[in-house]
């Protein structure tokens, strides 16, 4: 079957059709917290155990941002107007991978102290009152690194996982904020540090400074915030609702880890600057062998960039301009060998800005 949403006028309503022959199942449910009620706001959505997890906003006046499990069982949701469980969010993919679900959105990142909106993605379980017990996020970091380190830090794009280097990653275009010069990047983030990220420190809300400091361990309660009922530290407990409270208010108020997840190698995949790029697609069998990795992007003035990621030459000094990416300043490329981006091609698909209208008069 397929699952449909849309925001009908304003009033969001979903259905279920046949796959083959797209009749509808069923009656019409009700869309709110499902699908925006404005086609211009965002929405990220995925099925997992037969259930439907979605990411968007569950109000008209798109103040109430919404991470919510439905469709099969009882629906579950993140804390309503809680700006440090959501500040402005504007998701963009989600996926489920192990014993999670994972959303990545970008937000008002309050612990730098700055207006920037940055990436994290959050994990989740359940909760009594229909509220996450294991809410958190972490910040994914994809920036050249050097003295002053040059950030991309306005998530635009992620692609399902695939293997690179033989380890499951997601891909992701990062740019820069509208107010600066236009530029892009694309960063490879294993789900293996990811997952380990979460495992990390808590950013402490508290903290005056800005990044928010760690919170000291001996201040976390046990069983730790963040973990489902029946895994990891909470492994003796039987539901949510047998949660602790004192771990419950911890994970209200300390939703966030301290911390960044660096990209794969330390440095993005591919750059490019005086342009916007929007959109990813990923080929990690390219070539007559297979054995290539390549990166189609889009840009918001309507060009396909086709770029190919390949091992370095020895010798080669990876002097590239805006396509290189190269290991850090001692050639080490956190054990992925050395790699340059190299762009093949340059399709423009459409003159931006150019509007082509076709008219009719019967008579």
């Amino acid at each position: 079957t397929l699952f449909v949403c849309g925001t009908n006028a304003f009033s969001p309503v979903c259905r279920t059709y046949q796959t083959l022959t797209l009749q509808q199942e069923g009656e019409e449910l009700p869309g709110q917290a499902r699908c925006p009620f404005d086609a211009r706001q965002s929405i990220a959505a995925t099925f997992a155990d037969d259930r439907l997890y979605s990411a968007t906003v569950a109000d008209f006046q798109a103040s109430d941002a919404v991470i919510y499990r439905s469709v099969r069982g009882p629906a579950l949701r993140s804390i309503k107007y809680s700006s440090r469980w959501l500040r402005e969010p504007h998701f963009v993919h989600a996926m489920p991978h192990g014993a999670h679900v994972y959303f990545f959105f970008r937000e008002m990142a309050a612990e730098l102290g700055l207006p920037g909106k940055l990436p994290a993605p959050p994990l989740g379980g359940a909760v009594p009152a229909r509220r996450w017990t294991s809410f958190l996020k972490k910040r994914l970091q994809c920036a050249v690194p050097g003295d002053v380190p040059f950030h991309f830090d306005v998530l635009e794009a992620v692609t399902a996982p695939h293997t690179l280097h033989g380890r499951p990653a997601v891909l992701a275009v990062f740019g820069t904020q509208r107010n600066s010069i236009p530029g892009s990047a694309v960063c490879a983030f294993y789900l293996a540090d990811v997952e380990r990220a979460f495992e990390g420190p808590f950013a402490d809300p508290r903290g005056a400074a800005a990044p928010w400091p760690p919170v000291p361990e001996q201040r976390v309660p046990r069983p730790r915030p963040g973990c489902c009922a029946g895994m990891g530290s909470a492994a003796a407990v039987v539901t949510s609702g047998d949660i602790p409270d004192e771990t419950l208010s911890f994970a209200k108020e300390h939703p966030l880890l301290h911390g960044v997840v660096a990209p794969a190698g330390g440095r993005p995949l591919f750059t490019q600057t005086g342009t916007r790029l929007t959109q990813l697609a990923v080929d990690v069998g390219a070539g007559p062998r297979g054995n290539h990795t390549v990166l189609f992007v889009g840009s918001e003035d309507g060009r396909v960039l086709k770029v190919l990621t390949a091992a370095r030459r020895p010798g080669d000094n990876g002097q590239h301009g805006d396509t290189a990416g190269h290991g850090d300043e001692n050639g080490d490329n956190n054990g992925d060998g050395d790699t340059e981006a190299v762009l093949l091609e340059e399709i423009r698909l459409y003159e931006a800005g150019r509007w082509v209208l076709w008219g009719h008069v019967g008579h």
